[in-house]
């Protein structure tokens, strides 16, 4: 019975995926993809062997894929249909869950920012720290609160703009932090967890890769803690403590936003209930801006 359900739901992700494949085909004019309409066309929508041809693959293999006979596609096979059906990154992902692979990874153009992260990076400015990063943790944008607490860093050439290597290497946002070792422990700890599943979201592509072989190479903590080999999507750690010289300890709360789409992330440190960061946080402001 079970074997039974089992090809019954693969038959009807099968048939799910052909109806989606002939609807987006349907859907696209062949002007949308450099051809000539042609006053032969029955439909305004592609032809099965020009879905085919521009997603290089055999004209036979693309109609087995539309009448839910076809074998189950490669990561390949999608990456070719949906450049050819010019699908958008939430029907790329629907199309991927379909054929029964991971939501591929979506990479941002370099050093752009995600607008929706951005605007609210910037709404939170007068109370929140915060900074937009890549999901490698190359920070791209910093609030003017952030870079008052942990000098500027979106833009720094090499590793200096890299949030692993801020905290494993030069450690210049730890210095300024008062939390006792084992918490710093943990927050390391975390990091190095959620960067494990981000390099294997990447299919450990270089760009992943050659950022862990210099951070294990360059960092003896880093090396400790990724040959653990724990794994973990970003998750809540200790307070951050930081001591400002203009208005004393600040305690924060920290939150993590992930785009929809650009998979960039927003990192943003709150007033922890209970303590007077959120008026000191205030008073910095002031005299950042007196200045």
């Amino acid at each position: 019975m079970v074997e039974t359900m089992r090809e019954n739901s693969e038959s009807a992700m099968r048939e799910t995926l052909a109806d989606f494949l002939r609807r987006r085909r349907d859907a696209l004019s062949p002007r949308a993809v450099g051809l000539q309409a042609g006053p032969r066309r029955r439909t305004p929508g592609l032809r099965r062997d020009e879905v085919a041809r521009l997603a290089s693959m055999s004209a036979t293999y693309y109609e087995r894929l539309e009448q839910g006979r076809g074998p189950q596609p490669s990561t390949g096979i999608l990456a070719g249909l949906a450049r050819a059906l010019r699908l958008d990154p939430d029907e790329r992902a629907y199309l991927h869950l379909l054929a029964g692979h991971a939501e591929p990874p979506v990479v941002a153009s370099d050093r752009v920012v995600d607008s929706r992260l951005l605007s609210v990076m910037q709404a939170i400015e007068a109370t929140s720290p915060a900074f937009a990063a890549d999901d490698l943790a190359t920070v791209l944008a910093q609030n003017e609160l952030h870079t008052t607490l942990f000098g500027p860093v979106a833009g720094l050439p090499g590793w200096e703009g890299n949030l692993f290597w801020c905290w494993f290497v030069s450690h210049r946002w730890r210095r300024i932090m008062v939390n006792p070792p084992d918490q710093q422990e943990a927050i390391g700890r975390a990091y190095v967890a959620a960067l494990r599943v981000v390099v294997a979201e990447r299919g450990h592509d270089p760009a992943a890769t050659t950022l862990v072989g210099r951070l294990r190479a360059a960092s003896a903590e880093f090396a400790r803690m990724w040959e653990e080999h724990r794994v973990s999507k970003p998750a809540s750690s200790p307070i951050v403590t930081v001591v400002d010289e203009r208005v004393g300890q600040l305690d924060f709360d920290h939150a993590l936003l992930v785009g929809p789409r650009s998979r960039q992330r927003l990192y943003s440190l709150h007033a922890a209930s209970g303590t007077p960061t959120r008026q000191r946080v205030s008073r910095l402001i002031e005299l950042v801006r007196q200045r």
